[in-house]
């Protein structure tokens, strides 16, 4: 068996499932999930709860410094995969929001706010066997990991399974609004001049249009075991 610390890295754009599949992966492994895009989006609710402009890139960079973000066990039984604390507030629902939806990717976007995430990225990655879930993790965030997966599906399954999310929580979800917000997060995401959204040249990619969550988990806990038997 694999004697290091061994790392899961899950990309994929927005709404592709990487939460749900990761927490799932991470469960039947006994690994630590990290959810990055959870960052990301505590910065983007902090900018928007305070009044800092989106587009003021210096403020914003300078919160995502200053700001104290925890991500622990979960600590509510309310369907939650993790808990997400800032500055000792429990925002875990609040960032999943669609108004945070329809400014993270803009945030992510700013080399700063990435800078200050990713060192921290880093050393969470390495202190134990980890699943990390994000939209460059394989690429710049732990380009050494031992298993890249790429999780894809059309923009109009992402935007359902949004929807979904969002109703089973008890909340309004417009369909045509959700997919044209995915639309705009994949255009922001891919052309960004820091980390654009790829695929790791060493990552298997899984189209999920047509395969269920436990079709998704079992086809990414075979692969992780293959590795962790054999490195090689």
């Amino acid at each position: 068996m694999h004697n290091d610390p061994f790392v899961i890295a899950i990309d994929g754009p927005a709404a592709s499932g990487k939460s749900t599949v990761g927490r799932l992966v991470a469960e039947k492994l006994g690994f630590l999930l990290f959810d990055t895009g959870a960052l990301y989006r505590a910065v983007t609710l902090a900018a928007l709860r305070r009044g800092v402009p989106i587009e003021d890139e210096a403020r914003i960079t300078d919160l995502a410094r200053t700001i104290h973000i925890e991500l622990i066990p979960a600590t509510v039984a309310d369907g939650r995969s993790y808990t997400v604390l800032v500055d000792g507030e429990d925002v875990t629902w609040a960032i999943r929001s669609e108004d945070v939806d329809a400014h993270v990717s803009a945030v992510s976007a700013y080399p700063g706010v990435r800078e200050a995430l990713k060192h921290q990225q880093r050393r969470i990655a390495r202190q134990g066997n980890v699943v990390m879930a994000g939209r460059d993790i394989g690429t710049v965030v732990f380009p050494e990991a031992p298993l890249k997966v790429y999780l894809d599906a059309s923009p109009e399954v992402r935007a359902q399974r949004r929807c979904e999310e969002l109703r089973a929580r008890g909340e309004e979800a417009d369909f045509d609004e959700i997919l044209a917000a995915v639309r705009r997060r994949d255009a922001i995401d891919s052309t960004r001049e820091t980390a654009p959204l790829r695929v790791a040249e060493d990552a298997v990619v899984i189209h999920t249009d047509h395969m269920n969550i436990d079709q998704v988990v079992d086809a990414i806990v075979k692969l992780a075991r293959e590795r962790l038997e054999d490195p090689a």
